[in-house]
């Protein structure tokens, strides 16, 4: 825990500071007036935006300044074009409203754009109807925080990410919420992020899709009811705490799908109505523990190539499977969970069940194999069948158990 902490405690650049920095006020009028109050500032000054619908070509800011937008002054790009490019190091962009950029098949195109920047701030800004809402290439050291973005509600074609970082280093998101993006969260390539306390509702893809991005820290966030869930993969050295993962349902839907990931920490989590709440695949050497898995479909499936993972400390309740696990052997290590179909006793009442507790159901494997035999899972044979597998386990894996379950949920 604490080498992760180290990897992703990386404070932000500081912004040099400028002398004699004007404050520009602008309206709505005839011409461009956002666009001269951007070129006639000079570094450091701030360019107030007060309220009105500005619609005019494609904002490039190319030298440090402060975009500040009072309430109801509003970006519209009429359904043609990008809205804003920062270009300079040390810009910020608050409290403006971006609407209407249109879809487009051969660019990324954004509400807010920053590429090959530095120390950037997107702060409190409102974003609707955009095909990319914030969008971040190559940059170090910037913030996005407290941003509304909503999507067009498209289909994933149609509708690009919510916030989409590419090759960027010590960025933090937080406090943001995104709804009706194809992904709400999309990092590739990124390193020592920090994302705490964001919201990804109803994203037609995932609410966060992570790739190849090491040494991040996920925290507080609240991830629901994305199509697909949540899917973190090719990476290493993440930590992901205290977060919610629900109401993903779907054939391919996941709360988190863990795939290539390896020396991370899935700790004090929430996994709640998912078709599967967490997914383990070519993952190795993850701590998983303190976690609430409930209410889900399929709570844990482990493959086969998931190696040396522990599992401690967490509950599982009220899900339909709690283990499904793919192979003959497994080198997951689980010790000291709550397992409400647990049927041990627990005679020197230390809290820990007296014998183990192997978690994966014999229906699991069948459903796995055949999923139209689902529709027997609330059938009595379906007792007899479990009961027989416990008083003789022929066909379980041996190697998934439980050797001290805990009686008392832990969380």
């Amino acid at each position: 825990m604490s080498r992760l902490r180290a990897l992703v405690a990386v404070p932000l650049l500081a912004a040099p500071a400028l002398a004699h920095a004007a404050r520009i006020e602008v309206r709505p009028g005839p011409g461009k007036p956002l666009g001269a109050a951007i070129a006639r500032a000079a570094a450091g000054d701030t360019i107030v935006v007060h309220a009105g619908t500005y619609r005019e070509p494609t904002l490039v800011v190319a030298r440090p300044l402060v975009l500040l937008g009072r309430p109801g002054a509003i970006l519209d790009g009429e359904g043609r074009r990008a809205l804003l490019v920062v270009g300079a190091d040390d810009v910020t962009v608050q409290g403006l409203a971006f609407r209407a950029t249109g879809t487009s098949g051969v660019e990324d195109r954004a509400a807010i754009r920053a590429e090959n920047v530095a120390r950037c701030r997107i702060v409190g800004n409102t974003v609707t109807d955009t095909y990319f809402a914030i969008y971040l290439a190559r940059v170090d050291g910037c913030e996005v925080r407290d941003n509304v973005v909503r999507g067009p509600d498209a289909g994933q074609l149609e509708a690009g990410n919510g916030i989409h970082l590419w090759h960027a280093r010590r960025v933090r998101v937080t406090g943001n919420v995104v709804t009706r993006h194809r992904d709400g969260l999309y990092f590739e390539f990124t390193r020592h992020a920090d994302v705490r306390g964001n919201r990804s509702d109803r994203n037609s893809r995932y609410g966060l899709h992570f790739m190849f991005s090491d040494s991040c820290a996920y925290v507080g966030n609240a991830f629901v009811r994305n199509a697909s869930g949540i899917a973190v993969m090719y990476t290493h050295h993440v930590e992901i705490r205290r977060n919610l993962f629900a109401d993903s349902w779907g054939s391919a839907a996941y709360g988190l799908l863990l795939k290539s990931i390896s020396d991370s920490r899935v700790e004090d989590n929430v996994f709640r109505g998912n078709s599967v709440g967490l997914h383990l695949e070519d993952a190795n050497r993850n701590v998983v523990t303190g976690n609430r898995i409930e209410r889900n479909g399929w709570a844990l499936r482990l493959m086969a190539n998931a190696d040396d993972n522990r599992l401690e400390r967490n509950d599982f309740v009220a899900n339909a499977f709690d283990v499904v696990a793919t192979g003959a052997r497994n080198s997951t290590a689980m010790r000291g969970n709550y397992w409400d179909a647990y049927r041990g006793h627990d005679l020197d009442r230390d809290g820990t069940g007296d014998v183990p507790h192997h978690p994966v159901r014999l229906f699991a494997l069948v459903v796995e194999r055949n999923p139209p035999a689902l529709v027997l899972l609330r059938s009595i044979l379906l007792d007899l069948l479990d009961l027989a597998e416990r008083v003789l386990p022929v066909l379980t894996p041996a190697s998934v158990v439980d050797p001290a379950p805990a009686l008392r949920p832990n969380t």
